[in-house]
Formats: structure tokens, sequence, C-alpha cells
């Protein structure tokens, strides 16, 4: 007949055996649950840098996250397809892909800014995205976790508006400093370069990514005696544990 300490014992050990399993399937439900999707603009026509920066910025967001959809737009010298309303009818688009409480939404819009915000031309037309204009929409899509990657001269000032615990807004520059690398030939600003094609390809996390982004522009801009961009990072906090870079 068994002894009670070992019946204790193998009902400890199968206890132990339920516990791993529960977790297991816990970790691949949660795997399962936090998909994304990705929206990439483009807003300024007259260099052909922000089209390729935005391009190349969905399709590194995209792999290292396995989102889907992925929205690109871009404006160019022979296509105005990145626009305000646009903006607006793609983040729609892609917020009824996703779940909206569970899924996460990233948004890249890379173009001149200023302190009333982004520069965007469409062939003969020009405007402005403001903070409060990107936050609205933003807030029409019912989706509660998002990314809003911003590449711009002094794109800082989309933080106020944008950032919080279920927002994670990252800058390429404060509110009072213009960034840099907007050439028309090149293929990415200096931000773009440093944490796009260099720092996601490598960091596991987006907080990763941007302290090694940070170094890479501050070595970039000193090199070259700019004044420094200041690159920001701010809100997420509920953000953050849901995504983990795929290598």
């Amino acid at each position: 007949m068994m002894s009670s300490r070992l019946l204790r014992q193998r009902a400890a050990t199968i206890f132990g055996c339920l516990l791993a399993y529960t977790a297991m399937l816990a970790g691949a439900e949660a795997q399962q649950l936090h998909k994304s999707a990705v929206v990439s603009f483009g807003l300024f026509g007259g260099q052909d840098v922000f089209r390729s920066e935005a391009t190349g910025a969905a399709e590194i967001v995209a792999k290292r996250f396995a989102a889907d959809p992925v929205i690109v737009r871009f404006n160019s010298g022979k296509t105005a397809d990145a626009t305000t309303v646009t903006l607006a009818s793609a983040l729609q688009t892609a917020a009824r892909s996703i779940n909206p409480s569970t899924d996460v939404l990233f948004l890249i819009l890379t173009s001149h800014g200023s302190s009333d915000g982004l520069a965007v031309t469409a062939g003969r037309r020009t405007s402005t995205l403001t903070p409060a204009r990107l936050g609205g929409m933003l807030d029409q899509t019912g989706v509660r976790y998002k990314v809003v990657i911003v590449s711009a001269c002094y794109s800082g000032v989309f933080i106020p508006r944008l950032a919080r615990d279920d927002t994670l807004v990252i800058t390429a520059a404060d509110a009072k400093h213009p960034s840099f690398g907007c050439e028309d030939s090149a293929k990415w600003t200096y931000f773009g370069d440093a944490f796009f094609n260099t720092a996601l390809r490598r960091a596991t996390t987006l907080r990763e990514a941007f302290t090694l982004a940070r170094g890479l522009i501050a070595k970039r801009e000193a090199s070259n005696h700019f004044e420094p961009s200041n690159p920001q990072m701010s809100g997420g906090a509920n953000v953050e544990p849901l995504l983990v870079a795929r290598r």
C-alpha cells in the first residue's frame, strides 16, 4: 500500500506539471493575442528620402513584429497618395483588421516638421498635420494599444497630445530642435537610419532599439558639429510588454 508521504509527493509532482502546462498555454495564448498592424506615411513629396524611409521602415517593423496588414503611402513627384484624408482612412482600415482591445497599431510618419506639426505636400496641395488632428484620428480608430513613431524636425511636439500608458510615442527630435539627414538622395534620415535600419534589426524591444539609436544619432550629430536633436520616447507603459521583436 502506498504511504501517505509518497502520495503527497506524487500529488505535488502532478500539480507542478499542471501549473507548468497552464503557464505554457497562457504564454502561447498571449503570443497569439497580440497581433499588430502597420501604417507608414511619407508625407512630404518634394524629397524622395521620405518615400524611401516610409517604405523601408514599414518593411522592417512588419518583419520584426509580424505585422499584418501593412499600409504604406507616400508623396513624390509622380504620386500624391499621402494626405490627411488618406491617413485617416488607412488608420481605419488597419483598425478594422485587428482586435482593438488586444492588438497593437503602429503608425510611422516621416516628413519635414515645425512647431505646428508635420508638413504634408501632395502635388500642389499643402497642409500641416497637427498633434490635435493626429490625436483625433487615432482616437477614432478605437484601438487601445498604439505605437507612434515620428521622424521629423521638432517632432517632440506630438508627445504631450499622444503619449499615454496605452500609446508609446517615439520622435526623432524634441519639440525645440531639428533632426537631420533629409537630403533628397538619401535613403534614410539620421533618425531613420539609426532607429529602423540599424537598431531595430538588432534589438528585441523598442526601448532597446531607441536607446541604441539615440547613441548612434548623438555620435553622428557630434561628428558633424550639429546641435543635438534629442530624440524622445514617452508613454507606452502598457504597450511595451506586448511587443518583443522576432528574430
